[in-house]
C-alpha cells in the first residue's frame, strides 16, 4: 500500500492511493496516518477497504509528511561507500547517529527555507524507514518485523552550521523545512529488496545524485537493529539512512542552493519529491 497525508499544514487527513493511481481519503477509517494506525493489525484492515468506496482526493492537494506526530526523528551518516570515498573519509565500523529536530518535518513538495546567515545549504536523497512496532533489544534477523514501511526523505543540510560551528550535527540538520519526508509510506510488501533501490536527486534539472541502495554500508534492517540496542524505536519514529554521492559539498567547488533552486528527488518505488527554495 502507499499510504500519505494531504491537507493543509498542521491539518492533515490520512489516505491512500488506489489502483489507478487515484488519491482515496482515508478519513472514515482511521483519524491520520502516525504510530497508532501503522501497526501490522490496522494496515492489515486498511488493506481489505474496498478502495472504491473511499471519497476521490483531487491530486492538486497539498501533501504532507507521510507520518504524523513523529516522535523521533533519526538519521545516519555517511553510510554509503561511495559517498563516504567522495567526502575522503573512512568507512565507519558502526552506524553514525544523529538526529534532526521532527520541527523540521515537512510535506514532500513544500517549499524549503534557506536558513538566515546560511551560506552552504546542500541536499541529501535518503531512505526512510518507518517503524511500525516498539523495537528494543531486538535481533538483527528479525528486524523486519519492526518496519511499518519506507518513504523518502530529503535531509536537507547546512553545511557551515553542520561542521563549521562548535558542537554536533543537528543544528546544521534541524533548521525549519530541512525534513520533506514522503510521499508516501510505502508498505514492506510492496519492496522486494530494500537494498536494490534506483535514487536520484535532480537541481534545476541537472542530475546531482544517481545511486543505489545497494551502496549502503549499513542494511535498513541492521539499523533498526543496531539502534534498538541504545533506546526504544517506537511506532512512527523516522530513521534516514544515509545519502549516495553527488551531494554539493563534495562538489570541487562546492555547491550550494539559493533562493529560486529547485530540487526533484525520487526512489523507485517510493515516489518523488519536488521542492522551491526560499529565502527563510
Amino acid at each position: 500500500m502507499k499510504l500519505l497525508r494531504h491537507g493543509e499544514f498542521g491539518n492533515e487527513k490520512p489516505g491512500i492511493i488506489d489502483h489507478e493511481g487515484k488519491i482515496r481519503d482515508l478519513s472514515s477509517h482511521i483519524p491520520d496516518i502516525n504510530g497508532d494506525s501503522i501497526n501490522s493489525e490496522s494496515l492489515k484492515k486498511i488493506g481489505a477497504i474496498n478502495l472504491s468506496t473511499l471519497p476521490i482526493v483531487s491530486n492538486d492537494t497539498r501533501l504532507g509528511a507521510c507520518v504524523g506526530n513523529v516522535g523521533k526523528f533519526l538519521c545516519i551518516g555517511l553510510n554509503y561507500s561511495d559517498h563516504a570515498a567522495e567526502s575522503g573519509l573512512p568507512v565507519p565500523s558502526e552506524p553514525i547517529l544523529f538526529s534532526k529536530a521532527t520541527s523540521a518535518i515537512v510535506g514532500p513538495n513544500d517549499n524549503v527555507e534557506i536558513p538566515r546567515n546560511s551560506s552552504e545549504t546542500d541536499w541529501e536523497v535518503e531512505l526512510g524507514i518507518i517503524i511500525g512496532k516498539k523495537a528494543k533489544y531486538i535481533n538483527e534477523n528479525e528486524a523486519e518485523e519492526y518496519i511499518a514501511g519506507y518513504c523518502v526523505v530529503n535531509d536537507v543540510s547546512e553545511r557551515a552550521f553542520q561542521i563549521k560551528r562548535e558542537g554536533q550535527w543537528t543544528k546544521g540538520k534541524s533548521c525549519d523545512t530541512f525534513g520533506p519526508t514522503g510521499p508516501y509510506l510505502v508498505t514492506k510488501d510492496e519492496i522486494p529488496d530494500v537494498q536494490n533501490l534506483k535514487m536520484y536527486l535532480d537541481v534545476n534539472g541537472k542530475r546531482m545524485q544517481d545511486g543505489s541502495t545497494n551502496t549502503m554500508i549499513f542494511s535498513a534492517k541492521h539499523i533498526v537493529y543496531y539502534l534498538s540496542q541504545f533506546m526504544s524505536l517506537n511506532p512512527g519514529d523516522v530513521i534516514a539512512t544515509g545519502t549516495p554521492p553527488g551531494v554539493g559539498l563534495g562538489m570541487k567547488p562546492p555547491v550550494f542552493l539559493n533562493a529560486g533552486d529547485t530540487m526533484k528527488l525520487g526512489i523507485e518505488g517510493l515516489g518523488e519529491q519536488n521542492q522551491i527554495c526560499i529565502q527563510g
